[in-house]
């Protein structure tokens, strides 16, 4: 797996690139029975000039994206995954595939991509984490 690259060194797109590869790296090196089919959604996903372009992030193995860097993320777009059955699933929520099941990750991609806001601008850095106000 690529080493992690000191934040204060990089620019939103190269951060945004380091996550790619980090995904990359981690779902090849997967062995679980829904393995393959989580590496063809990745990079599929990756290929996506709209979903490349933003920054990939995974919660129990649901791929996501944002507008903006880590560690305060602007969450944008659907969720995408892969059911035990190997179906790429996408939908407003995880494990909610509201907007579609379908039997290529190309497909489950084009989904996704048509539920994009329009405009969507380049990556950008993302604000450090605000702590809780006391109350």
């Amino acid at each position: 797996m690529p080493d992690s690259p000191n934040p204060a060194e990089l620019s939103a797109t190269q951060l945004a690139e380091h996550a790619w590869q980090r995904l990359r790296a981690e779902a090849a090196a997967l062995e679980l029975p829904w393995a393959a089919a989580y590496r063809q959604l990745i990079e599929a996903a990756h290929a996506e000039p709209a979903l490349h372009a933003l920054y990939p992030f995974t919660s129990h193995w649901a791929l996501r994206f944002s507008t903006t860097t880590g560690p305060a993320m602007s969450v944008v777009g659907p969720v995408l995954s892969v059911d035990g059955d190997g179906v790429f699933e996408v939908g407003t929520g995880i494990v909610v595939p509201n907007l579609g099941r379908f039997a290529s990750a190309r497909e489950a991609v084009a989904c996704a991509v048509r539920e994009l806001p329009p405009d969507l601008g380049p990556v950008t850095l993302g604000a450090p984490l605000r702590p809780w106000a006391d109350g």
